[in-house]
């Protein structure tokens, strides 16, 4: 299992951003994530960040669809992959209806056939080939040709059924939000594992992302947590999968305690079928830091 880490960006400077990714890079770390959220763009922050690494790989976890056409995503995701050296994991999703509807005043109507047409459309623009593809809502024609731009690798923020089937079918794999091992192992693992071996493609990975801290306080850290990501139990997708884990809200779901405790659940998500697990440190500062250095020590050691 590999061992990917999300780094806060929120705040904070080029600089000190970079100065987290050698850090990590020096440790052994197999992927960097950012996220896109209210304030960095998150591939034009991994064009930032990569030039104060020279080998580790940078992902987007993950860029919202509704308001990027095909094209224009494609374009700045192969030019990101150019400019840092081809490391660059594009994950993609389809965000929530708040954000959709409520903030981009757009339809989310039937999300998982649009998401579809959107993979169906990207996919050749990624590969540099020419589309011409014309579905019921989406239609790309053209074709992006950027030097030294290999095409980056696909995956999708998946959930649901019919999310989760896309992802096995046509990306490289899913990335999770509060899912536990035995959601992994029961739902999700198989759910995309059937539609891969279905379209004749390799098993995809299962990247988890969960919160961790390294704490003596796991019940004051849970509070934290529930403080700062309960309203995430409140969104559709996520009450979902956490009602599949029989979880009442994400600070049930996250791996918690002292080195043995918190070694012990990574082993479970391997065991699982998880293919890498994305560190996202929470708590206090001080937990926080405890928790990255464990991460990197981890990923050093493993």
């Amino acid at each position: 299992m590999r061992i990917g880490l999300w780094i806060e960006e929120e705040g904070r400077s080029i600089d000190e951003l970079g100065a987290a990714a050698k850090a990590a890079e020096d440790a052994g770390v197999d992927r960097i994530w950012f996220s896109q959220r209210n304030g960095w763009d998150a591939l034009t922050l991994i064009a930032g960040v990569a030039p104060y690494t020279s080998t580790i790989g940078y992902a987007v976890g993950v860029v919202p669809v509704y308001p990027r056409h095909p094209l224009a995503l494609a374009a700045q995701a192969l030019s990101v992959q150019a400019l840092i050296g081809n490391r660059l994991t594009l994950g993609v999703g389809s965000s929530h209806p708040h954000v959709v509807e409520g903030m981009l005043g757009l339809s989310m109507d039937r999300p998982a056939a649009y998401m579809r047409e959107y993979i169906e459309a990207l996919g050749p623009l990624l590969a540099g080939d020419a589309t011409d593809y014309a579905g019921e809502r989406l239609t790309a024609r053209g074709q992006l040709s950027i030097a030294g731009a290999e095409t980056p690798e696909l995956v999708l923020a998946a959930l649901g059924p019919r999310m989760l089937a896309i992802a096995g079918e046509l990306t490289a794999g899913t990335t999770t939000s509060w899912a536990g091992p035995e959601v992994i192992e029961q739902f999700i693992r198989p759910t995309m594992d059937r539609a891969a071996a279905a379209a004749g493609r390799p098993r995809p990975q299962v990247v988890a992302g969960n919160c961790v801290a390294l704490t003596d306080d796991p019940d004051g850290t849970r509070s934290w947590i529930r403080s700062r990501f309960g309203a995430a139990g409140d969104m559709p997708a996520y009450r979902a999968v956490l009602d599949r884990g029989g979880k009442a809200g994400p600070e049930e779901t996250a791996v918690l305690g002292d080195e043995k405790a918190v070694a012990e659940e990574l082993r479970r998500f391997a065991d699982a079928g998880t293919t890498e697990f994305l560190f996202c440190p929470v708590g206090t500062e001080v937990e926080q830091q405890r928790t990255i250095r464990f991460a990197l020590d981890y990923a050093a050691s493993s």
